[in-house]
């Protein structure tokens, strides 16, 4: 179950540092051990690339399986990006025409900021749509998260995401709705799924597309939809993927918003997040650069357990599906049956 050190990306050096199982190919022994090449195309803004990139290796890295796990890491030239991560992006992610030669067995499409509400009006509307074009023939399952998963709705089903009357932010209970899906097989039938967004596609859009419900929640809506074949595309609404900590920084970011003028209104508390003691903190006014210091020992994690198990069961299925060469067709498909 190593993460496979294909490159001099410091993202391996800082999981290695956690005590994940990072190895360099040299390293492993001579017997074939199965790989699996997992595609990452991060959207996000600068200061959160780095931040999402390590978020997702750390799921894929803990997902109990013998495959070695080769990360492909690549971004879109049309996201403007300042010096530094562009430097980043030029050294160490992939180039997605190699990846497109070399093939990928999976794939995961991160969300994006964005400031204007019509998707199609934005710089990666023409260039994503490609890559999931070319993923739904090529790629045994695509993972998109938030804003990814309105995009690739809105693209393959001319479903438009609806604006909600406010940022829905927080941790929010969720419900397993189909129990016998591959992704939440041995899973909780009730579980946390932090949530960060000012849209949203419904469950009737969804159901409308012809997408299955997985998982679903009171206040936060659907957080897992397929496809019909229950894998090939997989919707999250949700970041599983999100640290302890993400949700505060987020916090943080939009209060200096609120204090530079850029933000009319404070940003409201993320729901279901801050305890007592880290509102007695706040309540005290420390500024925005002294809030993650003082609270970031009460915050708590109810998400990540099973985050690592919908990862897990999502590889293990990829694994059983994928020819032995990733350039080549998958299988078959996934009974939920």
């Amino acid at each position: 179950m190593p993460l496979i050190a294909h490159k001099n990306l410091p993202s391996f050096a800082k999981l290695h540092e956690e005590g994940f199982i990072v190895q360099k190919p040299q390293h492993m022994p001579e017997e074939y051990i199965p790989e699996l090449h997992i595609g990452l195309l991060n959207m996000m803004p600068d200061k959160a690339l780095k931040a999402t990139e390590q978020q997702f290796f750390r799921l894929l890295g803990a997902s109990n399986l013998i495959a070695q796990f080769y990360i492909h890491p690549f971004s879109l030239p049309e996201l403007a990006r300042e010096a530094d991560a562009q430097a980043y992006i030029a050294e160490y992610y992939d180039d997605f025409e190699n990846i497109k030669a070399n093939g990928l067995d999976a794939l995961i499409v991160t969300g994006a900021n964005v400031t204007q509400s019509r998707l199609e009006d934005q710089p990666f509307w023409m260039p994503l749509q490609k890559i999931l074009d070319w993923a739904s023939s090529n790629v045994t399952s695509t993972i998109c998260s938030c804003l990814a998963t309105q995009a690739y709705m809105q693209s393959k089903h001319n479903i438009t995401r609806k604006l909600l009357s406010k940022k829905l932010t927080g941790i929010y209970k969720n419900r397993v709705i189909d129990r016998l899906h591959p992704l939440v097989r041995g899973i909780n039938t009730m579980f946390d799924v932090p949530h960060s967004r000012s849209y949203s596609i419904s469950e009737k859009q969804f159901s409308h597309a012809g997408m299955r419900i997985v998982v679903q929640g009171k206040e936060s809506g659907v957080s897992i939809a397929t496809t019909a074949d229950g894998f090939r595309m997989i919707c999250f609404q949700g970041h599983p993927e999100y640290d302890t900590i993400s949700l505060m920084k987020e916090f943080v970011r939009d209060l200096k918003l609120f204090h530079s003028g850029a933000l009319q209104t404070p940003p409201a508390y993320p729901e279901h997040y801050f305890g007592d003691k880290i509102r007695d903190i706040l309540s005290q006014n420390p500024t925005p650069d002294q809030i993650e210091s003082l609270t970031a020992h009460y915050l708590d994690n109810t998400w990540c357990d099973s985050a690592k198990s919908i990862i897990t069961n999502w590889i293990r299925n990829v694994y059983q599906l994928t020819h032995i060469e990733n350039k080549k067709k998958i299988y078959g498909g996934v009974s939920a049956k």
